[in-house]
């Protein structure tokens, strides 16, 4: 059954609304840096309001790239000295960018991020 068809709840569209938030602000914090940690903080809160939705996932997907793109870009900056660090940072923000736009094209469509 497509998710279009099912009704969604008042508990969905906050969750909806909160996880484009979220999204909002951690693509905006990949130009200003400082929104990537509002970004990631807002969808921590949040999370436990959203657990039960069909867009819990989207959730654990910006916290995911949170974290990842933050342990990577540390070691991508240590590596700085060498080349090597540059090509880190650049895929990391070339990842980030693609999971974070891929998550808010599918909750634009009421889709979940993971699909079954």
């Amino acid at each position: 059954m497509d998710l279009n068809e099912i009704p969604m709840t008042p508990h969905d569209d906050q969750a909806k609304r909160d996880a484009l938030i979220a999204y909002g602000f951690m693509l905006l914090g990949l130009f200003t840096g400082i929104f990537w940690l509002v970004g990631a903080v807002w969808a921590m809160t949040k999370s436990s309001n959203a657990k039960g939705s069909v867009f819990y996932d989207h959730f654990q997907n910006i916290t995911g790239v949170f974290w990842w793109g933050l342990i990577m870009s540390v070691i991508g900056f240590v590596l700085a000295i060498f080349f090597v660090g540059y090509l880190i940072l650049l895929g990391v923000w070339v990842w980030s960018v693609f999971k974070l736009i891929k998550g808010a094209i599918r909750l634009t469509n009421d889709q979940p991020y993971y699909s079954s």
